[in-house]
């Protein structure tokens, strides 16, 4: 078990039948009245967000999650296929576990298959990627007040801005927690 004083950002919790990783916490000692930890958490099943708060020393149960890393190999439909590199083994996964991660798996990408007691809950991608831009809107002349940005479409088919410089063709890296640019690459 683990107590609530012992949380960190990025452990894993069971709670009413669902796994959670801890996103936020606090520790809050009000002057009158006992402790308490005010946390937000992620729901790995569904992706929702929960705001908690627990008394301070409350106990909750662990989850250990599994984490495989596993090439991207092709998309079937809704489903997409990831191998693992060890075993050579395939697993499926639906649409619905990957939305967002979508916009920046290419095929052939290593990623980590995230799973709990053999249910696969999703998958973790690097912090950066190095997409190929595939459409750049051409840039305006004197549109430079501000930092100059345009849209830009990469191959897998994101929209995001970037800076008037980058043109069809180029490779740039991407920050996948915020999805947008970061550099040339």
């Amino acid at each position: 078990m683990i107590s609530t004083n012992n949380f960190k950002t990025g452990i894993t919790i069971q709670h009413d039948g669902n796994i959670y990783m801890v996103m936020e916490f606090q520790h809050v000692k009000p002057g009158k009245g006992p402790a308490f930890v005010r946390s937000k958490l992620r729901n790995l099943r569904t992706h929702g967000i929960l705001d908690k708060t627990w008394r301070a020393g409350e106990k909750v149960a662990p989850a250990h999650i599994d984490k495989d890393k596993m090439s991207y190999l092709y998309a079937m439909g809704d489903t997409y296929v990831f191998m693992n590199n060890d075993t050579y083994e395939q697993v499926e996964i639906g649409e619905k576990s990957l939305e967002y991660q979508l916009s920046f798996i290419i095929e052939g990408m290593e990623v980590n298959v995230i799973s709990f007691e053999g249910e696969i809950l999703g998958v973790d991608i690097p912090e950066k990627v190095t997409l190929l831009v595939t459409h750049a809107d051409p840039a305006v002349k004197g549109n430079t007040a501000q930092t100059a940005t345009k849209d830009a479409i990469v191959e897998t088919g994101f929209k995001l801005q970037v800076p008037l410089f980058v043109k069809e063709g180029d490779k740039i890296v991407v920050n996948t927690s915020t999805g947008k640019y970061d550099t040339r690459a």
